[in-house]
């Protein structure tokens, strides 16, 4: 009888925050710039220049951290995690291991199951790294540091996902979340998300996990799922042949559809973690916590029950709808129907200017009113 098999998976999701400038320099953040125009003393790594902590990254970080149903660490502080490649031009990365500012949270996703709670072990905040230009005709590789000390979160999910489907469902449910935030655009084509996939197999029913392999930087959904679905195969193809799979980091090659090694997989110990000796600890007290909640606009899932519940819109309409902005009509009494329709076809198919019976309207709050 052939074994079956379940696949364990949990990610790290890497935000670039939409600040303007960078999390411990005055650069910009903005893409596109030409190479190393947007560089400082500090976000190349200079000797002598200290870092200064961007007031905007705490505060959305404590915007996800609250929307993702996290706990506040209000005591939370830096470390300085050192390796040692060309795009990190301090040979160290300033990130959070010991404190980070969030912790124990969760986000709620559809399955083909049914609902289901993916639990986020923590958010950290950290500094990203440059980006190396691999030139193929000169034979060389260079390197831009306009990403270096663009500020990120990591988002750690705990290992709670089964399928590549739950796993796009929790990534589209973070995007959508984050972006109703305003804390970033959250382009995957742009790098401003991307995710590490850890994942193992075991038989059903097994107590213990499976050795887990990382795949880095994915930056598109397609790429994730076929990811996920040729590194499972890869696995229980080495239990099956009585073989152990290796701890290791791997990239996905996504043009041919296999993963190779790329180095053996770090633990904490590797980086030589030690608290940042040049940034103080960071204090958020309650009344901080509350301003950046009173702030925190209705998110999605919310809005949507919403409208459901006072204008009777189907979840047909209701999850056609990404934003859920609905009401740009001004203070015209309009059916839900017809105002959707009209929408959907930029105006043609309905006027909302219409005379339409009063018994077969709602009326919808004015373009001033919010939600």
């Amino acid at each position: 009888m052939s074994k079956v098999y379940e696949t364990v998976i949990g990610l790290e999701v890497h935000v670039e925050l939409a600040s303007k400038t960078k999390i411990f320099c005055g650069c910009s953040t903005a893409f596109g710039g030409a190479p190393n125009s947007h560089t400082c003393p500090v976000c190349t790594g200079m000797p002598g220049s200290l870092p200064v902590l961007n007031k905007q990254v705490v505060e959305y970080a404590i915007a996800v951290g609250l929307a993702t149903n996290c706990s506040i660490t209000q005591y939370c502080k830096f470390d300085r995690k050192n390796y040692f490649y060309p795009d990190n031009p301090q040979n160290y990365q300033i990130s959070q291991l010991y404190l980070p500012i969030c912790r124990n949270g969760g986000v709620e996703i559809e399955t083909a199951a049914g609902k289901k709670t993916v639990g986020i072990h923590e958010i950290h905040m950290e500094e990203d790294a440059g980006k190396l230009v691999h030139d193929e005709w000169e034979d060389c590789s260079i390197v831009d540091y306009n990403r270096s000390g663009v500020p990120l979160i990591e988002i750690v999910s705990e290992p709670d996902m089964r399928s590549a489907e739950e796993v796009i469902a929790y990534l589209e449910k973070l995007r959508l979340i984050i972006q109703y935030l305003g804390a970033s655009d959250c382009k995957l084509n742009e790098g401003s998300m991307r995710a590490d996939v850890n994942l193992s197999v075991r038989e059903i029913g097994a107590p213990e996990f499976g050795t887990r392999t990382e795949m880095k930087n994915l930056n598109s959904f397609k790429a994730i799922a076929r990811a996920i679905e040729g590194e499972r195969a890869r696995q229980i193809e080495l239990i099956e042949e009585g073989k152990k799979v290796i701890q290791e980091t791997r990239r996905w090659d996504d043009n041919k559809e296999y993963s190779y090694a790329m180095r053996s997989k770090e633990d904490a110990q590797d980086y030589r973690y030690f608290p940042e000796p040049d940034l103080v600890p960071i204090v958020i007290s309650d009344e901080w916590i509350a301003e950046i909640k009173a702030r925190q606009p209705e998110l999605r899932t919310e809005k949507l029950e919403r409208y459901k519940k006072e204008f009777g819109l189907p979840d047909y309409h209701c999850w056609r709808h990404r934003r859920g902005s609905f009401f740009p009509c001004g203070g015209f009494a309009v059916s839900i129907e017809e105002f959707l329709l009209w929408q959907n076809n930029f105006g043609r198919a309905v006027s909302p200017r219409r005379s339409i019976p009063a018994s077969t309207t709602s009326t919808l709050p004015s373009a001033s009113t919010s939600g």
